[in-house]
């Protein structure tokens, strides 16, 4: 009998601290999944704002959005998010979300922002798989080399230009990688053939009110 009670008494205690346990991961999720957010949104946002300074907006980026369907010219399989940047309610840039198919380990997801006006305003590879020390040279952090593409643009270049010096176009190489850097200029350039066709449809939206730039709410810090 007394067997029998301690094992009652142990299976008791182990579900009060299973039901305790339960109760504690719920409250700290609870208390952490809005800090978690925050921390993503401001992160994003000082992407953003690599692209598009804060100074040149005076919008909500986070919140000025546009949802677009995949579309082949974006190397997109699912809809992607468009961020709108306005000032005074007029437009001034928009930051796609491409992938670039062919890299060397597999596809690089891009940020690719560009002025109403067609030119770019800035690129900033946010994901990718290529190898360390040849292709990652794509990161900002790593070479100067993806800063080229800011103030580019349809015009300023052909068709054949948008390409790496190895195949005739405008844009280096990295030594010993050259499959990386190519599929980040065709990535680019297709997103600026997206942007020319669809630029009243990406302006579209009515933007929400506007809001002070120094509201790190809408800016970050």
């Amino acid at each position: 009998m007394n067997l029998h009670r301690r094992v009652i008494t142990t299976a008791v205690l182990l579900m009060l601290f299973a039901a305790t346990g339960a109760a504690l991961v719920g409250l700290t999720y609870d208390n952490t999944v809005d800090i978690i957010q925050r921390n993503h949104q401001l992160t994003l946002l000082r992407q953003l704002n690599t692209l598009v300074p804060v100074e040149k907006y005076d919008n909500n980026l986070l919140m000025d959005t546009l949802s677009v369907a995949a579309d082949p010219l974006l190397g997109t399989t699912a809809p992607s998010v468009v961020y709108r940047a306005r000032k005074q309610g007029k437009p001034v840039a928009v930051v796609l979300a491409p992938s670039a198919s062919g890299g060397y380990n597999g596809s690089i997801d891009l940020l690719v922002g560009i002025y109403a006006d067609g030119t770019l305003a800035g690129v900033r590879v946010v994901r990718h798989r290529e190898t360390p020390g040849l292709g990652d040279a794509v990161e900002a952090e790593r070479s100067d080399w993806i800063t080229k593409f800011s103030g580019q643009s349809l015009a300023s270049l052909t068709a054949k230009q948008w390409q790496v010096k190895r195949d005739g176009g405008s844009f280096d190489q990295f030594t010993g990688a050259t499959i990386t850097p190519r599929a980040v200029v065709k990535a680019v350039h297709a997103a600026l053939v997206y942007f020319s066709q669809h630029r009243d449809t990406l302006f579209a939206q009515k933007s929400p009110p506007v809001t002070s730039p120094g509201n790190t709410d809408n800016h970050g810090s």
